[in-house]
């Protein structure tokens, strides 16, 4: 068994696998850890589920940019069908308005749904609810699921 880094190396990659949430980094720290404290990319490949090939890139990527390389990087997706100009008017009018106000027979305010609703009327594009909640994070707000609470009962008989 052979050590390939520094206590100091092995340390702030524990720390790092402490510190995060996301299971596949995790995995990623997690097979850098052991294959630097001296298992070979098939040893580490068994007990952690990559295949050795991963292993060793990750570690390649390690050695050229340390552990700010091992985290995924964001994927870009699909660029959005609404221009700037109209995600700003979006973001306008889901601040400053009630579904209600723009045409949408409703009480409750903004939903994911509502968004869709109001965003296929106005630009004529149809977006899915996990596309919509995350044109929201995009645009800075917080979309918080609709909780339902049942009305009172009337309790006297």
């Amino acid at each position: 068994m052979k050590i390939r880094a520094t206590p100091e190396e092995l340390t702030a990659i524990k720390f790092a696998m402490k510190k995060e949430q996301i299971p596949r980094v995790y995995k990623r720290y997690q097979a850098l850890y052991l294959f630097l404290s001296g298992k070979t990319c098939k040893e580490v490949s068994r007990l952690i589920g990559l295949t050795d090939i991963t292993v060793c890139n990750i570690h390649r990527a390690y050695k050229k940019g340390g552990l700010a390389v091992i985290p995924d990087k964001s994927i870009p997706g699909r660029p959005s069908r609404l221009t700037p100009k109209q995600l700003n008017e979006l973001k306008h009018v889901i601040l400053n308005n009630m579904p209600s106000d723009v045409g949408l027979i409703t009480n409750l305010p903004w939903t994911a749904n509502l968004i869709a609703e109001y965003i296929k009327r106005k630009y004529d594009y149809t977006y899915s609810i996990r596309g919509i909640t995350g044109m929201l994070e995009r645009l800075g707000l917080i979309y918080v699921r609709p909780t339902y609470v049942l009305a009172p009962t009337n309790q006297t008989k």
